[in-house]
């Protein structure tokens, strides 16, 4: 899709794009930029709450909980 075409359609362009499909908008041919889904920011911990096992259901983190999502990435990811 073309800069020009894209002015007009912004709306439906992002309708896409919030529906999961990449969208790439060229300038005179050639794509320049892709539109794509920004998936939401979860809670401290969420993905580990998120995780399937024996101790699911049964962990709840409280709202003081120090751990940035950087520090709980770095965590899971030195386990793998």
């Amino acid at each position: 899709m073309d800069v020009g075409q894209a002015k007009t359609e912004l709306s439906k362009l992002l309708a896409r794009a919030e529906a999961g499909e990449e969208v790439e908008i060229a300038r005179n041919g050639v794509p320049v930029v892709r539109l794509v889904r920004v998936e939401p920011a979860a809670a401290p911990g969420q993905r580990f709450l998120d995780a399937k096992g024996i101790l699911a259901d049964r962990i709840r983190v409280g709202d003081d909980f120090e751990f940035s999502e950087a520090e709980l990435d770095q965590m899971f990811s030195d386990e793998a």
